[in-house]
């Protein structure tokens, strides 16, 4: 019955030992802000919002032109134009409002469109990092409210190491 029971505790220990994990961080913003492809992804993003920009301009003078049109002759309306040209500034107020509010959600999905590649990458060299030096799990450093994150667990400068990024010393 002690034989049984030893090695029952035996067993147990040992299973308890190897379930323990190793937890690593990572700085995955400052990695996406240096890495070569960023620079790129930053200039196709400007282009984009330039476009959208520009479109949003035509927008507007369209809604200003009418406006001082409007003021222009306003005194000289009669109460039923006056109705309807306010009504078509309206309109085009609430147009400019609209396209603004899908300008800005084109533009984020844009920006998560040109992203995902780096997302992709960077989430690779994480995977391959951590199962070459034994991590269970990677938790982002940025962003979180860690109380203590022991730097030695820290594994943002073997990733960078892996996408073959060379860092500057004004970049740290």
């Amino acid at each position: 019955m002690k034989f049984k029971i030893i090695t029952l505790l035996i067993a147990f220990s040992s299973i308890i030992t190897i379930a323990q994990t190793k937890v690593g961080t990572i700085d995955s913003d400052y990695i996406l802000s240096i890495m070569p492809e960023a620079v790129t992804v930053v200039n196709m993003q400007k282009e984009y919002g330039k476009k959208l920009d520009s479109s949003f301009s035509i927008k507007v003078d369209e809604y200003k032109l009418k406006l001082e049109d409007y003021k222009a002759k306003e005194k000289g309306l009669s109460d039923l134009m006056k109705k309807v040209s306010q009504q078509e500034l309206m309109e085009l107020e609430k147009d400019i409002q609209k396209y603004q509010k899908n300008g800005n959600t084109l533009m984020q999905l844009k920006t998560d469109e040109l992203m995902r590649p780096l997302y992709k990458k960077l989430n690779d060299a994480i995977s391959e990092v951590s199962k070459a030096n034994g991590y269970t799990q990677i938790l982002t450093s940025t962003g979180n409210q860690f109380a203590y994150i022991d730097e030695r667990f820290d594994i943002t400068d073997l990733v960078i190491k892996k996408l073959g990024i060379t860092v500057k010393q004004s970049d740290k």
